[in-house]
Protein backbone atom coordinates (compact mmCIF):
# COMPACT_ATOMS: atom_id res chain seq x y z
CA UNK A 1 0.00 0.00 0.00
CA UNK A 2 1.68 3.57 -1.16
CA UNK A 3 1.53 6.24 1.43
CA UNK A 4 -1.13 8.93 0.97
CA UNK A 5 -0.41 12.49 0.08
CA UNK A 6 -1.78 13.80 3.15
CA UNK A 7 -4.24 13.91 5.88
CA UNK A 8 -7.79 12.68 5.37
CA UNK A 9 -6.58 11.02 1.68
CA UNK A 10 -7.25 7.35 2.43
CA UNK A 11 -10.59 6.07 2.06
CA UNK A 12 -12.46 3.44 3.88
CA UNK A 13 -12.13 0.88 0.92
CA UNK A 14 -8.17 1.60 1.43
CA UNK A 15 -8.46 0.28 5.14
CA UNK A 16 -10.30 -2.69 4.60
CA UNK A 17 -8.23 -3.85 1.96
CA UNK A 18 -4.90 -3.38 4.26
CA UNK A 19 -6.76 -4.73 7.49
CA UNK A 20 -8.42 -7.72 5.67
CA UNK A 21 -12.14 -6.55 6.27
CA UNK A 22 -14.98 -6.08 5.40
CA UNK A 23 -16.08 -2.38 4.60
CA UNK A 24 -18.49 -2.66 7.46
CA UNK A 25 -16.42 -4.00 9.78
CA UNK A 26 -14.32 -0.79 9.24
CA UNK A 27 -17.59 0.97 10.02
CA UNK A 28 -18.61 -0.37 12.56
CA UNK A 29 -15.23 0.00 14.35
CA UNK A 30 -15.39 3.32 13.35
CA UNK A 31 -19.27 4.18 15.07
CA UNK A 32 -20.16 0.87 16.56
CA UNK A 33 -16.53 -0.79 18.30
CA UNK A 34 -18.84 -2.93 20.70
CA UNK A 35 -19.96 -5.07 17.89
CA UNK A 36 -16.75 -6.20 16.66
CA UNK A 37 -14.17 -8.70 18.50
CA UNK A 38 -11.08 -7.19 19.75
CA UNK A 39 -8.40 -8.67 17.74
CA UNK A 40 -10.00 -7.01 14.82
CA UNK A 41 -10.63 -4.12 16.44
CA UNK A 42 -7.19 -3.92 17.10
CA UNK A 43 -6.20 -4.48 13.10
CA UNK A 44 -8.41 -2.15 11.75
CA UNK A 45 -7.47 0.39 14.19
CA UNK A 46 -3.73 -0.05 13.22
CA UNK A 47 -4.30 -0.10 9.57
CA UNK A 48 -6.29 3.04 9.63
CA UNK A 49 -3.15 4.16 11.98
CA UNK A 50 -0.79 3.67 9.75
CA UNK A 51 -2.78 5.25 6.52
CA UNK A 52 -3.45 8.30 8.45
CA UNK A 53 -7.14 7.61 7.92
CA UNK A 54 -9.87 9.84 8.68
CA UNK A 55 -13.77 9.71 8.23
CA UNK A 56 -14.55 11.93 5.10
CA UNK A 57 -17.45 13.76 7.39
CA UNK A 58 -14.27 14.80 9.16
CA UNK A 59 -11.94 15.60 7.24
CA UNK A 60 -12.64 19.15 6.48
CA UNK A 61 -12.82 20.19 9.77
CA UNK A 62 -9.80 18.70 10.53
CA UNK A 63 -8.60 20.73 7.77
CA UNK A 64 -8.61 23.45 10.69
CA UNK A 65 -6.47 23.60 13.47
CA UNK A 66 -9.08 23.18 15.72
CA UNK A 67 -12.38 21.44 15.47
CA UNK A 68 -13.94 23.08 18.91
CA UNK A 69 -14.57 20.03 20.94
CA UNK A 70 -13.49 17.69 23.35
CA UNK A 71 -14.76 14.65 24.55
CA UNK A 72 -15.54 13.29 27.66
CA UNK A 73 -15.48 9.50 28.52
CA UNK A 74 -16.76 7.92 32.16
CA UNK A 75 -19.15 5.31 33.23
CA UNK A 76 -21.70 7.68 33.59
CA UNK A 77 -24.96 5.14 33.79
CA UNK A 78 -22.85 3.15 36.62
CA UNK A 79 -22.02 5.99 38.96
CA UNK A 80 -23.70 9.09 39.33
CA UNK A 81 -20.51 10.67 40.82
CA UNK A 82 -19.14 11.23 36.95
CA UNK A 83 -22.41 13.09 36.48
CA UNK A 84 -20.66 15.85 38.95
CA UNK A 85 -17.20 15.68 37.77
CA UNK A 86 -19.00 16.59 34.38
CA UNK A 87 -20.76 19.23 35.41
CA UNK A 88 -17.20 20.48 36.38
CA UNK A 89 -16.36 19.93 32.49
CA UNK A 90 -19.18 21.69 31.29
CA UNK A 91 -19.07 24.97 33.86
CA UNK A 92 -15.10 25.37 32.81
CA UNK A 93 -15.99 25.19 29.28
CA UNK A 94 -18.81 27.02 28.82
CA UNK A 95 -17.17 30.82 28.27
CA UNK A 96 -14.65 29.24 25.75
CA UNK A 97 -16.53 28.48 22.89
CA UNK A 98 -16.03 24.83 23.28
CA UNK A 99 -18.57 21.87 22.31
CA UNK A 100 -18.42 18.24 24.74
CA UNK A 101 -19.01 15.33 23.65
CA UNK A 102 -20.24 12.82 26.09
CA UNK A 103 -19.54 8.71 25.53
CA UNK A 104 -19.93 6.39 28.21
CA UNK A 105 -18.23 3.46 29.35
CA UNK A 106 -18.39 0.33 31.71
CA UNK A 107 -17.51 0.43 34.98
CA UNK A 108 -14.33 0.94 36.30
CA UNK A 109 -14.77 -2.68 37.76
CA UNK A 110 -15.11 -4.14 34.34
CA UNK A 111 -13.01 -4.67 31.32
CA UNK A 112 -12.15 -0.81 28.98
CA UNK A 113 -14.41 -0.21 26.90
CA UNK A 114 -13.62 -0.17 23.04
CA UNK A 115 -15.25 3.35 22.62
CA UNK A 116 -11.90 4.88 24.01
CA UNK A 117 -9.80 2.96 21.42
CA UNK A 118 -11.47 4.06 18.48
CA UNK A 119 -12.28 7.99 19.28
CA UNK A 120 -8.87 9.35 18.14
CA UNK A 121 -9.56 7.88 14.58
CA UNK A 122 -13.05 9.00 14.78
CA UNK A 123 -11.30 12.97 14.07
CA UNK A 124 -13.82 14.88 15.34
CA UNK A 125 -12.23 15.79 18.83
CA UNK A 126 -9.13 18.20 19.53
CA UNK A 127 -8.89 16.57 23.50
CA UNK A 128 -9.94 14.00 25.48
CA UNK A 129 -10.94 13.38 29.28
CA UNK A 130 -10.86 10.00 30.86
CA UNK A 131 -12.61 9.50 33.69
CA UNK A 132 -12.51 6.82 36.28
CA UNK A 133 -10.25 3.91 35.39
CA UNK A 134 -6.95 3.70 33.84
CA UNK A 135 -6.08 3.16 29.66
CA UNK A 136 -5.03 -0.17 28.71
CA UNK A 137 -1.46 0.48 27.53
CA UNK A 138 -2.74 -0.04 23.99
CA UNK A 139 -5.25 2.77 23.86
CA UNK A 140 -2.29 5.36 25.64
CA UNK A 141 -0.06 4.20 22.55
CA UNK A 142 -2.95 4.88 20.06
CA UNK A 143 -3.98 8.01 21.55
CA UNK A 144 -0.15 9.34 22.17
CA UNK A 145 0.75 8.57 18.71
CA UNK A 146 -2.27 10.86 17.27
CA UNK A 147 -0.87 13.37 19.28
CA UNK A 148 -4.68 13.67 20.91
CA UNK A 149 -3.88 15.60 24.43
CA UNK A 150 -5.72 13.99 27.22
CA UNK A 151 -6.52 14.33 30.78
CA UNK A 152 -6.77 11.66 33.05
CA UNK A 153 -9.08 11.84 35.99
CA UNK A 154 -9.71 9.26 39.03
CA UNK A 155 -6.77 6.70 37.62
CA UNK A 156 -3.08 6.67 37.12
CA UNK A 157 -1.33 7.30 33.97
CA UNK A 158 2.29 7.39 32.90
CA UNK A 159 2.08 9.36 29.91
CA UNK A 160 -0.73 11.94 30.37
CA UNK A 161 -1.52 14.58 32.91
CA UNK A 162 -3.38 13.30 35.91
CA UNK A 163 -6.10 14.41 38.60
CA UNK A 164 -7.18 12.24 41.64
CA UNK A 165 -7.12 12.78 44.81
CA UNK A 166 -5.00 9.87 46.96
CA UNK A 167 -7.51 7.06 47.88
CA UNK A 168 -4.44 5.36 50.22
CA UNK A 169 -4.58 8.56 52.11
CA UNK A 170 -8.23 8.67 52.14
CA UNK A 171 -8.57 5.59 53.37
CA UNK A 172 -6.19 6.50 56.12
CA UNK A 173 -8.04 9.62 56.88
CA UNK A 174 -11.68 7.18 57.17
CA UNK A 175 -9.68 4.65 59.73
CA UNK A 176 -8.65 7.24 61.77
CA UNK A 177 -11.68 9.18 61.95
CA UNK A 178 -13.38 6.05 63.49
CA UNK A 179 -10.40 5.08 65.62
CA UNK A 180 -10.71 8.44 66.78
CA UNK A 181 -13.74 8.05 68.06
CA UNK A 182 -12.80 4.32 69.66
CA UNK A 183 -14.18 1.70 67.40
CA UNK A 184 -11.68 -1.50 67.74
CA UNK A 185 -13.80 -3.87 65.71
CA UNK A 186 -14.29 -2.43 62.36
CA UNK A 187 -15.69 -4.12 59.07
CA UNK A 188 -15.20 -2.69 54.94
CA UNK A 189 -17.50 -3.33 52.31
CA UNK A 190 -15.11 -3.03 49.44
CA UNK A 191 -16.51 -2.41 45.73
CA UNK A 192 -15.60 -6.24 44.12
CA UNK A 193 -14.05 -5.62 40.30
CA UNK A 194 -13.34 -7.97 37.79
CA UNK A 195 -9.99 -5.97 35.96
CA UNK A 196 -7.24 -7.15 37.53
CA UNK A 197 -5.61 -3.81 38.27
CA UNK A 198 -4.69 -1.74 41.48
CA UNK A 199 -8.49 0.41 41.50
CA UNK A 200 -9.44 3.29 43.92
CA UNK A 201 -11.49 0.49 46.10
CA UNK A 202 -8.27 -1.69 46.29
CA UNK A 203 -6.13 1.68 47.31
CA UNK A 204 -8.67 2.93 49.22
CA UNK A 205 -9.12 -0.03 51.14
CA UNK A 206 -4.96 -0.31 51.62
CA UNK A 207 -4.98 2.61 53.49
CA UNK A 208 -7.43 1.87 55.70
CA UNK A 209 -5.72 -1.33 56.36
CA UNK A 210 -2.54 0.09 56.89
CA UNK A 211 -3.99 2.54 59.56
CA UNK A 212 -5.77 0.06 61.09
CA UNK A 213 -2.76 -2.14 61.26
CA UNK A 214 -0.58 0.65 63.60
CA UNK A 215 -2.96 -0.33 66.45
CA UNK A 216 -2.70 -3.92 67.66
CA UNK A 217 -6.24 -4.48 69.35
CA UNK A 218 -7.70 -3.47 66.45
CA UNK A 219 -9.77 -5.58 64.26
CA UNK A 220 -10.69 -5.35 60.57
CA UNK A 221 -13.09 -7.96 58.32
CA UNK A 222 -13.09 -7.17 55.01
CA UNK A 223 -16.43 -8.21 52.65
CA UNK A 224 -17.17 -7.51 49.03
CA UNK A 225 -20.00 -6.21 47.44
CA UNK A 226 -21.12 -5.55 43.48
CA UNK A 227 -22.01 -1.24 43.62
CA UNK A 228 -25.85 -1.16 43.60
CA UNK A 229 -27.77 -0.62 47.00
CA UNK A 230 -29.11 -3.80 46.85
CA UNK A 231 -26.20 -6.05 47.05
CA UNK A 232 -24.36 -3.67 49.51
CA UNK A 233 -27.69 -4.08 51.51
CA UNK A 234 -27.43 -8.48 51.49
CA UNK A 235 -23.12 -8.06 51.97
CA UNK A 236 -24.06 -5.83 55.08
CA UNK A 237 -26.55 -8.67 56.45
CA UNK A 238 -24.06 -11.47 55.98
CA UNK A 239 -21.28 -9.27 57.67
CA UNK A 240 -23.21 -8.39 60.76
CA UNK A 241 -24.68 -11.37 61.00
CA UNK A 242 -21.16 -13.27 60.89
CA UNK A 243 -19.69 -10.63 63.37
CA UNK A 244 -21.54 -9.44 65.41
CA UNK A 245 -18.78 -7.65 67.47
CA UNK A 246 -18.45 -5.13 64.92
CA UNK A 247 -18.94 -1.91 66.41
CA UNK A 248 -17.97 0.45 62.62
CA UNK A 249 -18.32 -0.16 58.81
CA UNK A 250 -16.67 1.83 56.23
CA UNK A 251 -18.01 1.29 52.75
CA UNK A 252 -16.23 2.38 49.11
CA UNK A 253 -18.66 4.72 48.53
CA UNK A 254 -21.69 6.21 49.58
CA UNK A 255 -24.59 3.87 48.06
CA UNK A 256 -22.86 1.01 49.68
CA UNK A 257 -22.70 2.66 52.97
CA UNK A 258 -26.36 3.04 52.99
CA UNK A 259 -27.04 -0.62 51.73
CA UNK A 260 -25.08 -1.43 55.17
CA UNK A 261 -27.66 1.07 57.37
CA UNK A 262 -30.24 -0.87 56.02
CA UNK A 263 -28.84 -3.88 56.49
CA UNK A 264 -28.56 -2.95 60.45
CA UNK A 265 -31.74 -1.83 60.53
CA UNK A 266 -33.14 -5.22 59.14
CA UNK A 267 -30.92 -6.89 62.40
CA UNK A 268 -32.43 -4.24 64.28
CA UNK A 269 -29.26 -2.68 65.00
CA UNK A 270 -29.27 0.83 65.54
CA UNK A 271 -27.10 3.75 64.10
CA UNK A 272 -25.27 4.77 65.14
CA UNK A 273 -25.75 4.21 68.82
CA UNK A 274 -24.63 0.63 68.05
CA UNK A 275 -23.17 0.61 64.99
CA UNK A 276 -21.19 3.72 63.26
CA UNK A 277 -21.36 3.65 59.38
CA UNK A 278 -19.31 5.64 57.04
CA UNK A 279 -19.47 6.73 53.34
CA UNK A 280 -17.43 8.34 50.84
CA UNK A 281 -17.67 10.77 48.23
CA UNK A 282 -20.44 13.24 49.60
CA UNK A 283 -23.14 13.12 46.73
CA UNK A 284 -26.41 14.36 47.21
CA UNK A 285 -27.82 11.26 48.32
CA UNK A 286 -25.47 11.35 51.57
CA UNK A 287 -26.24 14.59 52.43
CA UNK A 288 -30.23 13.75 52.32
CA UNK A 289 -29.36 10.91 54.36
CA UNK A 290 -27.12 12.51 57.21
CA UNK A 291 -24.40 10.16 56.39
CA UNK A 292 -21.22 10.32 57.54
CA UNK A 293 -18.85 10.38 54.74
CA UNK A 294 -15.26 11.63 53.15
CA UNK A 295 -16.05 14.16 50.76
CA UNK A 296 -14.25 14.14 47.43
CA UNK A 297 -14.30 17.19 45.03
CA UNK A 298 -16.09 16.02 42.32
CA UNK A 299 -16.80 19.40 40.47
CA UNK A 300 -13.29 21.15 41.07
CA UNK A 301 -11.30 17.68 39.41
CA UNK A 302 -13.79 17.81 36.49
CA UNK A 303 -12.92 21.92 35.92
CA UNK A 304 -9.51 21.13 36.94
CA UNK A 305 -9.17 18.02 33.64
CA UNK A 306 -11.18 20.84 31.37
CA UNK A 307 -8.72 23.43 32.07
CA UNK A 308 -5.48 21.26 31.84
CA UNK A 309 -6.88 20.09 28.41
CA UNK A 310 -7.76 23.18 27.00
CA UNK A 311 -3.96 24.22 27.68
CA UNK A 312 -2.37 21.58 26.72
CA UNK A 313 -4.69 21.62 22.86
CA UNK A 314 -3.66 25.34 22.31
CA UNK A 315 0.47 24.49 24.16
CA UNK A 316 1.54 21.24 25.08
CA UNK A 317 2.70 20.93 28.45
CA UNK A 318 4.92 18.37 30.46
CA UNK A 319 2.79 15.31 31.54
CA UNK A 320 2.00 16.14 35.62
CA UNK A 321 -0.03 14.78 38.33
CA UNK A 322 -2.49 16.88 40.29
CA UNK A 323 -3.70 15.41 44.01
CA UNK A 324 -6.53 16.57 45.12
CA UNK A 325 -7.92 17.07 48.81
CA UNK A 326 -10.36 15.35 50.64
CA UNK A 327 -12.14 15.91 53.90
CA UNK A 328 -14.31 13.52 56.29
CA UNK A 329 -17.78 15.15 56.95
CA UNK A 330 -19.46 13.83 60.21
CA UNK A 331 -23.21 13.71 60.09
CA UNK A 332 -25.29 11.59 62.09
CA UNK A 333 -24.16 8.04 61.14
CA UNK A 334 -20.80 7.70 63.14
CA UNK A 335 -20.37 8.43 67.21
CA UNK A 336 -18.51 7.64 69.94
CA UNK A 337 -18.21 4.09 70.35
CA UNK A 338 -19.84 1.96 72.87
CA UNK A 339 -19.88 -1.12 74.92
CA UNK A 340 -19.15 -4.18 72.83
CA UNK A 341 -22.72 -6.19 73.16
CA UNK A 342 -22.68 -9.65 71.58
CA UNK A 343 -25.77 -9.23 69.48
CA UNK A 344 -27.83 -12.47 68.44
Amino acid sequence: MKARGGQGDATIYDVAREAGVSISSVSNVMNKPERVGERTRRRVLEAADRLGYVPKADAASLARKHVGRIGVVAPFTSYASFMRRLSGVLTETSGRGVDVSVFDMESAATATSPVVESIPIRGYIDGLIVMGEPLEPAVEQRLASRGMPVVIVDADSDVFQVVRIDDYNAGRMAARHLIDLGHRRLGYVLEGQVADYESQALRRLGGFRAEVSQHPDLELVVTQSSGSLAAAREAGRRLLTEHPHLTSVMAHFDDLALGVIRAAHDLGIDVPSQLSVLGFDDGPLAEAADLSTVRQPFEESGALAARLLLDAIERPSERRSTVLECQVVSRATTTVAAPVLHRS
